[in-house]
């Protein structure tokens, strides 16, 4: 399921790029980053006062959680109450890629994220710049993509510039987003389980990893 991505895997000014995007994230800043899917918007979790400034960014209600990108599959234990076999089914299928499985909270998590609900939607991207990110900030970040709330997505650094323009504080560009399209959702809460939106995963290949 997982794949391993280090450093050396990436050009040097990438890498470069993603020593001091960690940085501005430490910091509090936001940051726009390539994934497999589109460019997304980041910032740590945990940080309350950074999350809150993406929702700004984006026009996004306070009311709508917001996506968490995490950097391999032990992560989701820290952040969810309970993973069920279709949520595993699911995990070992799709991840990682390009969907976005809703779960119940853990209660020790805690963050804006969250809307203030007791979900969390997670996503295990395939691409080694968020998972760099993740990985040497030590912490999930938001996964939302890097747009205002219900315009059009951005897939190169280029589009980021135009749609958000100096609102984020660093933007890495690191080429086009291969996928193209957003993520698909699936609440794994719901009996049976609801795509929430559909997107780069095929609901049809969803439910087929499922039923086995």
């Amino acid at each position: 399921m997982d794949k391993e991505y280090a450093f050396e895997h990436l050009p040097a000014y990438v890498s470069e790029q993603i020593e001091n995007a960690v940085g501005v994230l430490r910091e509090g800043g936001i940051v726009a980053y390539p994934t497999d899917t589109v460019y997304g918007l980041g910032a740590d979790v945990y940080n309350d006062e950074a999350v809150k400034k993406v929702f700004d960014i984006k026009n996004r209600p306070l009311s709508l959680p917001l996506p968490v990108l995490i950097a391999d599959a032990e992560q989701v234990i820290s952040l969810t109450s309970e993973l069920s076999l279709t949520a595993r089914s699911l995990m070992e299928r799709f991840w990682p890629g390009g969907l976005t499985i809703i779960f119940a909270k853990s209660p020790l998590f805690n963050s804006m994220v969250l809307a203030g609900g007791g979900k969390i939607g997670i996503r295990l991207p395939d691409h080694p710049v968020p998972r760099l990110l993740i990985k040497e900030l030590g912490r999930p970040i938001v996964g939302t993509s890097a747009n205002l709330h219900n315009r059009e997505t951005a897939l190169t650094a280029t589009e980021v510039h135009e749609h958000l323009g100096g609102l984020v504080d660093f933007i890495i560009d690191a080429g086009r987003c291969p996928g193209g399209a957003e993520s698909t959702i699936i609440d794994v809460t719901a009996d049976p389980p609801r795509v929430l939106r559909h997107g780069i995963v095929p609901e049809s290949e969803i439910r087929d990893s499922y039923r086995k």
